[in-house]
């Protein structure tokens, strides 16, 4: 049964997505199977096999030691404001951000983390038919973050056309920093946020393709990567610290602000209507939770936290799907899998306020096609999310 839902999902996503396509004619079909056929079988061996099960504990073992790493400098920094026993979310789950941003510089100084993304970026253009400087950008999303990736392709950004811009911001609201993995992992299982790592890396693509089709011809396929500024060890190494402590303030800032607003709104709309604002959202976006494989009584809950994330952010939608222990692991795992993205109505300013800061004219393209990147990205969670379920 399982089986069917997930096609009747799979055939959903690609009508609504080949219905608003720009583009039909350049679609591309070889190269989408077997990104489609390589999703599946990453999901099944991430989610059921002893293979997956071990790289998924390497992975998460990695971010437990660093966090507890983390948690030194904080634990010296902040130790005895919290009461025994509890832990605070901004000194547990935020602040050890800025020690793995910190970590991040570290990789990019000794040029190993520029390696690993460009050579990956190499072998991921020669699967998805696209040009290298996508598959890069994509790569390089999914550990430098949507605002900083364009910063290492900004010789090129003033002079794409339009289609290969929404492909590069389409990644990047896809995917999610490295930086804040470890944050994720505290809040939901580690072996969720590994898969939609995995599977929104190829399903980016695939939504791209069919989304917003185009070649990229021999002479326009060029890559270069723009080099940081010559900067001693330690000033490297203190400006990434700061940039992980702006993160963690900017999110801390965003939660208190989302939440509140949330919480205002609910209590307008149940007084009002007898219903809240999320009960209704869950209501509209039940549907899609069902054909991504959510059994339809539990629909309607699943559907509100999908709805917080898109309104709100990843964060407060995590929050909320902690505090519902009466779904099914297999709700909760396909859920999860949704929530690992940047997909939300905050990164169309987000995306378009660093590209316009590199290039005013693109940063205007980007705004104009904003909701348009908002339904890619929204689409390419959802798939990643609907492939998990076959395996849950």
């Amino acid at each position: 049964m399982k089986f069917l839902i997930a096609i009747l999902g799979i055939l959903v996503i690609f009508g609504l997505t080949y219905a608003a396509s720009n583009n039909r004619k350049e679609i591309r079909y070889r190269p989408l199977f077997v990104m489609i056929v390589l999703q599946v079988l990453l999901a099944f061996a991430l989610l059921n096999t002893g293979i997956g099960e071990f790289l998924v504990k390497g992975f998460a073992g990695v971010f437990e030691t660093l966090l507890g790493y983390a948690a030194e400098g904080i634990n010296f920094v902040f130790g005895g404001i919290a009461n025994e026993g509890e832990g605070p979310f901004f000194l547990n789950v935020l602040l050890p951000i800025v020690f793995i941003s910190a970590l991040i510089g570290i990789l990019q100084y000794t040029k190993i983390l520029p390696f690993v993304i460009k050579y990956i970026g190499l072998v991921l253009s020669k699967i998805n038919g696209m040009g290298k400087l996508e598959s890069y950008n994509a790569v390089a999303s999914a550990v430098l973050g949507q605002s900083e990736v364009f910063i290492s392709v900004k010789k090129q950004i003033g002079l794409l056309p339009k289609h290969r811009m929404y492909t590069l911001c389409a990644s990047a609201m896809s995917t999610v920093s490295m930086s804040i993995v470890g944050a994720y992992m505290t809040m939901i299982e580690p072996k969720y946020v590994v898969t939609a790592l995995v599977l929104n890396l190829f399903g980016g693509f695939i939504i791209a393709s069919i989304l917003n089709p185009y070649k990229v011809s021999a002479e326009e396929d060029i890559l270069e990567v723009q080099e940081e500024e010559k900067q001693s060890f330690f000033e490297m190494l203190g400006e990434y610290i700061l940039d992980g402590f702006k993160v963690a303030i900017v999110v801390a800032a965003m939660l208190i602000g989302f939440v509140a607003a949330i919480a205002m709104v609910n209590g307008i709309f149940s007084g009002i209507f007898g219903i809240s604002f999320q009960e209704m959202l869950g209501y509209l976006f039940a549907p899609i939770a069902f054909v991504m494989g959510v059994p339809w009584k539990e629909a309607v809950d699943a559907g509100s936290i999908m709805a917080t994330k898109l309104v709100s952010n990843e964060f407060v939608a995590m929050l909320d799907l902690g505090k519902m222990t009466d779904l099914s692991g297999r709700t909760v795992g396909i859920v999860s899998v949704f929530l690992v993205s940047f997909a939300n109505f905050s990164s169309i300013g987000i995306i378009a306020g660093a590209v316009k800061g590199l290039h005013e004219k693109q940063g205007n393209v980007v705004a104009r096609f904003g909701l348009r990147l908002l339904f890619g990205a929204t689409m390419v969670s959802v798939l990643s999310a609907t492939i998990a379920g076959l395996f849950l």
